[in-house]
């Protein structure tokens, strides 16, 4: 794609394979960036970016290993140029009371959540502190703002996400770097269909009340949908934002305020 305000920018987006990634990249590409589709799953990666055409290109990596992170995104600097932008959205919920919950479990949802964010930033960091230009998104949570029960380590790791947003975003200030989060509630995708699944199988309940129970929450009385997350995420990479940096906000119609 030509033209667009993005013309020209190199985009990343982790977790792009499917749900908000796949939203949030579609439309950066529809603002004219060229955009780097990072997951784990391959066949993921090449249904969205048949979708997408030649302004995207695949780059299989796992978050969760900094050598995978380097490379896969060393490699899309060759083809797409130096990286503009980075939208840390990959991420994963598990649930488990805290006394219960496996220790590996806290692991994975640091790993996943917060080391994979900071990971995507170390990779792309210094090439844009050479450059004076960069855009951070990272995409963390209701959960990095509020708790909830039953997902004390993701609540943990997000927090953590926001935390490490508003300290970069001092480190790169003078920069023409902005660092923001941006935090969903329960938002549309499969995520949030298997949490709807796993209430049914504990609670008995049926599809219809299990997402009652996630809705509840939301002011508005629904599930955010992904392109209302992606719409936030590419106002922040638009020129004009220059002055809105460590920020935390919430899309979640009204949950947080």
């Amino acid at each position: 794609m030509t033209g667009g305000p993005l013309h020209g920018r190199h985009a990343v987006v982790t977790g792009a394979g499917r749900g908000i990634g796949a939203a949030i990249a579609a439309r950066l590409v529809a603002e004219g960036a060229r955009v780097t589709l990072l997951s784990r799953t391959q066949r993921q990666l090449d249904e969205v970016g048949a979708t997408l055409g030649l302004s995207a290109q695949a780059a299989c990596a796992d978050i969760t290993d900094w050598p995978s992170v380097r490379q896969a995104l060393a490699r899309a600097a060759q083809t797409f140029g130096p990286v503009d932008m980075l939208i840390n959205n990959a991420g994963q919920a598990r649930s488990a009371a805290t006394h219960r919950a496996p220790e590996e479990l806290w692991h994975d949802m640091l790993a996943v959540n917060l080391s994979g964010t900071f990971y995507g930033i170390r990779a792309v960091l210094p090439a844009m502190i050479e450059r004076k230009f960069g855009r951070i998104v990272n995409v963390a949570s209701t959960a990095g703002m509020r708790g909830y029960p039953y997902v004390a380590a993701y609540c943990a790791a997000k927090h953590g996400v926001v935390g490490l947003t508003r300290a970069l975003a001092l480190e790169v200030a003078e920069r023409n770097i902005t660092v923001n989060a941006v935090c969903p509630g329960y938002t549309d995708t499969e995520l949030v269909q298997d949490t709807i699944a796993n209430i049914q199988q504990v609670t008995g309940r049926t599809s219809a009340e299990a997402r009652a129970e996630l809705t509840k929450t939301n002011p508005q009385g629904r599930l955010v949908q992904p392109a209302e997350i992606a719409h936030a995420v590419a106002w922040l990479c638009l020129p004009g934002t220059e002055a809105i940096t460590g920020q935390s906000i919430a899309i979640a119609g009204g949950e947080v305020m």
